[in-house]
């Protein structure tokens, strides 16, 4: 068995402040739904839904956090369970665009008339809305550029701050207009707006699942630079990804130049080569002498 490193990931660190803006989130969402069903204003429902898909994610994402840092009774799980957290910012991308779904499904259903809707309740809750996404936009905008949990759980409460915004001026321009149907094609763009955020941490959340290349590192590079390395005349089998967010992992076998080669100094320059440069401190490296063929048995 190898030995435990004793790696923390980056959501771990911020954890107090997925916990503060969780129960913050809750508790609006309560006041908002039934303010919504009470208004009989789309908006303000659909932004709810909204808020429901920010409570199961921030929930989601604190269950995780503590998941990854669980000791591994079973020693199954050689990497650990670091990657519960890029799950929970799965189900915050589904979350996010089924709340899309029902908003838009729910403005064609309006289309045969829109009910009465209380202008001034849409702009009392929207204003408060507004002022509990901006505190939770400053809990979480710290850690969100280290963690995709954090990310993901950053974009949601993003996203909540515009569907405030539009509650609030859908508010307006029902007041000020008489129109009722501010308040649809207000929700109509909130579901657009979200389903947008949704696709692009999506992406993010495939390229880990998908064991690609941490996005800021150049494979071509990292393989250029360690063939830099002194007494090293090829780079092969090299493997890029990242774990979980903050937490990136290599593999590369190094084949030596002809003659006496020092392996235990190749592989510590090369270690310390990903570590400075390219910010990879879990990089297992193999040196192979230049007439090797252990590689060559291989099926893949």
């Amino acid at each position: 068995m190898g030995h435990d490193h004793g790696h923390g990931s980056a959501a771990t660190a911020h954890r107090w402040r997925l916990q503060i803006a969780f129960g913050l989130v809750a508790a609006f969402f309560t006041v908002e739904l039934a303010s919504g069903l009470l208004a009989r204003s789309l908006a303000l429902i659909s932004d709810a839904g909204h808020m429901a898909a920010d409570v199961v994610a921030l929930g989601a994402a604190l269950v995780a956090t503590r998941i990854a840092t669980r000791p591994d009774a079973t020693g199954r799980r050689t990497y650990g369970s670091y990657r519960a957290e890029v799950f929970a910012s799965g189900i915050a991308v589904l979350l996010m665009l089924g709340v899309s779904v029902y908003i838009v499904i729910e403005a064609i259903r309006r289309f045969g008339g829109a009910p009465e809707v209380a202008s001034g309740t849409m702009m009392l809750v929207g204003t408060l809305g507004l002022l509990i996404n901006v505190i939770c936009i400053g809990l979480l905008r710290n850690g969100s550029e280290e963690s995709l949990t954090l990310k993901g759980a950053y974009l949601e409460v993003v996203a909540d701050t515009i569907g405030s915004v539009g509650v609030i001026a859908a508010g307006v321009l029902v007041r000020a207009t008489g129109d009722r149907w501010w308040d649809t094609i207000v929700a109509l763009a909130i579901a657009v707006f979200v389903a947008l955020r949704a696709i692009w941490l999506g992406r993010e959340v495939l390229a880990v699942l998908g064991q690609h290349a941490p996005k800021d590192v150049d494979p071509h590079e990292v393989a250029g630079a360690l063939e830099d390395v002194a007494d090293v005349s090829e780079v092969h089998d090299l493997h890029l990804w990242t774990l979980t967010s903050g937490m990136s992992v290599a593999t590369a076998h190094l084949v030596t130049t002809p003659g006496p080669a020092d392996a235990h100094r190749i592989l510590t320059d090369a270690g310390a080569l990903m570590r400075e440069r390219f910010g990879i401190e879990h990089a297992t490296i193999q040196v192979e002498p230049p007439d090797s063929s252990a590689c060559s048995r291989t099926s893949w």
